[in-house]
């Protein structure tokens, strides 16, 4: 096969991840090392930069802040949430986008991000193969929440589990300073899949853990949590409990729409807002048993958290972006790269990439198997903990700077 040249694009888009930027750099570092990409391209702000001609010219950077993305949270080239419409309606975008990349010889393009970005991707690719322009189209899986349907897991998960129980241990011990009782709520993120809330009972291997656990893949039943809270409470006098943002009644109605109408406020893609579920929660729990209850709220603490990454997740985001422009330069395309758990010949656990087709990833969601649940589906099994144990090892190699953090920080040099 004849390589074929041109120039790159790379982008980010969706939620970010405290390692999201490892991908990135793997996928910007092995592009400028490649000798058949002729300009590695950052798009600002995901495919809204494509779109609005804001290319930034990674070889302008620094070797040594390109090198910081690895322990730098958050999107460092800027993300989106926005949603290519069907190109059989309105092909408007796609044919700037085709633009776009003629106009710079844009032969390859990799979009790091979840479930929304793989069908970016995805139809980005199958516009290009109709319209017979030759460009390499390759996903890079990104999601704190694992929903990720192909993949054993993704890369993002693994650091926010970590820091999640990390914060459930930590709160476990000031809850129990005083020698009065007390309840707690944590909510954590998650709005169809629980992954991250289930990751709290990793906290339990320590002997730190919550008593209750509630993930949106069971209905939640109000009164009856209340009970078993009660109950809980008049025995221990301590109970913790960490509930999901998007735990939902037998109704299908988000028990965060309880108390307020947030959730009912809808984003380009049709996803409800979510917050303030364990707010309500500690409101009920309050007036039921007149304690005194708190409720905490990880929010954007879980995604952003890189001072307590799991080296293991940055490891393998950093592989994540650089296969996928091994793979592309050698010729494969409409593909994501997955992630693939191997153990060696000790059992000792170890982590292989592999191509899934974009269409079998685009906008599929994977929950978490309601068999890793304990028996009263408020709190998790062993199956569980032996899955996410291995992703959270290795502790970060972050760089510090008078004791605190030294993050990339790029010139954005745009591409004229």
């Amino acid at each position: 096969m004849e390589a074929l040249k041109g120039a790159c694009i790379i982008g980010q888009s969706g939620g970010p991840t405290s390692v999201i930027n490892a991908s990135a750099y793997g996928a910007i570092r092995a592009a400028l090392d490649s000798d058949v990409i002729t300009g590695v391209y950052g798009a600002e702000n995901g495919i809204k930069g494509v779109l609005e001609d804001r290319l930034i010219d990674m070889a302008q950077e620094d070797r040594e802040e390109l090198d910081l993305l690895m322990y730098t949270p958050s999107s460092a080239l800027g993300s989106c949430r926005y949603k290519l419409k069907d190109p059989d309606v309105d092909d408007t975008d796609y044919k700037r986008i085709l633009e776009i990349f003629k106009k710079y010889n844009v032969r390859y393009f990799f979009y790091n991000g979840g479930n929304d970005s793989m069908d970016t991707c995805n139809k980005i690719s199958k516009y290009c193969l109709k319209n017979g322009y030759e460009c390499r189209v390759m996903g890079i899986p990104k999601t704190i929440d694992n929903d990720l349907a192909v993949t054993d897991h993704c890369p993002g998960f693994a650091s926010a589990a970590k820091y999640i129980a990390t914060s459930v241990m930590e709160v476990y011990r000031d809850a129990r300073v005083y020698d009065t009782g007390m309840v707690t709520v944590i909510e954590i993120m998650g709005r169809n899949a629980g992954w991250l809330t289930a990751s709290s009972a990793l906290a339990a291997v320590k002997g730190n853990g919550p008593d209750l656990i509630y993930l949106p893949e069971v209905d939640f039943d109000v009164d009856a949590f209340v009970a078993k809270v009660k109950d809980l409470y008049e025995t221990k006098h301590k109970v913790i409990v960490c509930v999901s943002e998007g735990i939902h009644d037998k109704d299908g109605k988000y028990i965060a729409e309880y108390g307020s109408d947030l959730a009912s406020q809808k984003d380009s893609f049709g996803h409800a807002q979510m917050g303030g579920v364990a707010s309500y929660l500690a409101n009920v729990v309050k007036e039921a048993t007149g304690a005194k209850v708190r409720g905490i709220e990880l929010s954007l603490l879980q995604r952003c958290a890189a001072h307590c990454a799991s080296q293991t997740d940055i490891d393998e985001s950093f592989m994540s972006g650089k296969m996928a422009v091994e793979y592309a330069t050698e010729g494969m395309t409409d593909k994501m790269v997955g992630l693939r758990r191997t153990y060696d010949e000790n059992g000792n656990y170890k982590c292989e990439p592999e191509l899934v087709d974009l269409s079998d990833v685009a906008n599929a969601e994977k929950k978490v198997p309601v068999d890793w649940l304990n028996e009263t589906k408020d709190g998790m099994n062993e199956k569980f903990t032996e899955y996410c144990l291995p992703l959270i090892q290795g502790e970060t190699k972050m760089v510090k700077e008078d004791g605190l953090p030294r993050f990339a920080n790029l010139k954005k040099v745009r591409v004229h």
